[in-house]
């Protein structure tokens, strides 16, 4: 009986992999048909055969079909430049995701799933509320801004639920962190492909008008001139692909971790833009501490993760090295950028005024709109109000702006920013404790990188602009991580993690046999 159990769940594996394979080399196809000119109309009937099929499976499978859509929500946009923007294209992950959260209820009804109720579901429930309330506030243009910014706040939370549920096992959280580790790697290695080759690499020679500006951004290095365009990879924007990047990074180092504390594995990705490289020192410092804290000097295991940080950097020092003999330029272009505007020795340093000075400006720049007290109303600072004044024939809301409270400010007024705090830390309070429970297993680095994460977008991001957790990708990703996080601690407890999973499996074959199977 164990060995059928063993072979259905081998089975099940299997047809997930097959399944993402699949997916993936669709992408391929579809991608080498838009790159080779094929009409839109065929591009997007084989789009529209796809997404029926990722549908009919989410309805069969949500777990499964959860991948899938993880799939597509990271290379949808890759199609969105390449079609002409097309909204169809742009609302295809919301039409996955929701049918994922269908299959996932109908799941629960029938006890083929576990959930959880969150800490800090009362004071998220007062901003929903708000906001709910401020869809109608008598500032707001229309009631689309309101359904606009509604779905930007809190579409992907149920994506906790989903995501607590997703891991039963130490093996369903080696599959996700693979799959995204493999995502990550292959998006990482486009944009650097991109920024070398240039903006024509993976994008189509006429952008559309509202992406023209995104895709093709072009900075100058303020002392010597030099030009440096920003690589976007497989995303519409070189912002979205740093900030995932910045996601990608924080993972990947709480994956390393955790597989070298549990199977002695790791993984290691490089890449990004501006933001994310100036992220990427800050996040592994404060992870190597996090890391060096938890480990249990009395097996060992500090000492490893030592050797581990230290190979790390000297892998990163070969591979940039490689990288700056083979493609001098592309790399000495992006030095002088990086050195003249972040360094704080240069002239023209920005790093102290866009991390400190401009934010504060703009937050500040908020009170001075007449309604700042009770908002204009749920969404008419948000992501996108571009596309809701572009459907409505109406002039784009000019009273925005760039810092995130000061946005949430002129949204939802002072009640705006006092909720979002009280339910941002709530949730990271909550968090902090069930990191404190792993303290000392293998789910440590992993955990201590999901609370790390939700402290950056949620606080530390917002700071500077709302635009980072209105970024469909780190929203989703949010609320799955979180919804992961709380699931750890029944991971982390499960055997001593000075045992491998291979050794564990051996001596519960073990056990096993001499019981008889009992």
């Amino acid at each position: 009986m164990l060995e059928n159990i063993g072979v259905a769940v081998n089975r099940r594996h299997l047809q997930g992999l097959a399944l993402l394979l699949g997916l993936l080399g669709t992408i391929w196809v579809l991608t080498s048909w838009i790159v080779a000119g094929t009409p839109a109309q065929l591009v997007l009937g084989g789009l529209g055969l796809l997404a029926g099929a990722i549908l009919l499976n989410i309805l069969n499978d949500w777990r499964s079909g959860f991948y899938l859509s993880l799939v597509w929500l990271l290379f949808e946009d890759l199609a969105r430049k390449y079609l002409s923007n097309n909204m169809y294209i742009y609302f295809g992950k919301d039409v996955l995701i929701g049918m994922t959260y269908l299959s996932f209820f109908l799941a629960l009804r029938r006890r083929q799933a576990e959930t959880f109720r969150p800490p800090f579901l009362f004071p998220l429930s007062l901003f929903f509320w708000l906001a709910v309330a401020q869809m109608f506030n008598p500032g707001s243009p229309s009631l689309l801004y309101g359904l606009l910014g509604l779905k930007l706040y809190f579409y992907y939370v149920p994506l906790m639920f989903v995501g607590y549920a997703l891991i039963r096992s130490e093996r369903d959280l080696h599959r996700l962190l693979v799959v995204n580790l493999v995502m990550a790697g292959v998006i990482a290695l486009l944009g650097a492909v991109q920024a070398i080759e240039g903006p024509t690499f993976l994008n189509p020679q006429v952008l559309a008008p509202e992406l023209t500006a995104l895709g093709r951004l072009t900075r100058v290095a303020p002392i010597s001139g030099t030009l440096v365009t920003i690589p976007t990879s497989v995303f519409v924007s070189g912002g979205r692909f740093g900030w995932y990047m910045v996601l990608t990074w924080l993972l990947g180092l709480g994956s390393v971790g955790y597989f070298l504390l549990r199977t002695r594995r790791g993984r290691i990705l490089l890449g990004g833009t501006r933001t994310a490289v100036v992220w990427a020192l800050c996040n592994t410092i404060v992870m190597a501490a996090g890391f060096l804290w938890s480990a249990p000097w009395k097996w060992g295991h500090a000492n490893r993760l030592l050797k581990a940080i230290r190979r790390t950097l000297l892998l990163a020092g070969f591979g940039v090295a490689v990288v700056v003999w083979y493609f001098p330029t592309a790399v000495g272009a992006r030095w002088d950028f990086y050195s003249e505007t972040l360094s704080p020795v240069s002239p023209s340093s920005e790093l102290a005024w866009r991390s400190w000075g401009y934010p504060v400006q703009n937050l500040l720049l908020a009170f001075e709109n007449p309604l700042w007290p009770y908002g204009y109303g749920t969404g008419t600072s948000s992501l996108g109000v571009q596309y809701v004044s572009r459907l409505l024939e109406q002039p784009t809301p000019k009273m925005g702006v760039e810092s995130g409270f000061g946005a949430l400010i002129v949204e939802m007024g002072v009640l705006g920013p006092t909720l979002w705090l009280a339910w941002t830390g709530s949730l990271l309070l909550a968090s902090w404790r069930v990191v404190r429970r792993l303290k000392g297993t293998a789910c440590f680095p992993l955990g201590f990188a999901i609370f790390w994460f939700a402290f950056l977008l949620l606080i530390a991001f917002t700071f500077v602009g709302l635009a980072p957790y209105q970024n469909f990708v780190l929203n989703a990703y949010l609320w799955l991580l979180v919804g992961i996080l709380f699931r750890l601690p029944t991971l982390g407890t499960q055997f001593p993690h000075h045992v491998s999973v291979a050794e564990h499996d051996l001596a519960s074959r073990h056990a096993i046999a001499f019981t008889g199977g009992k």
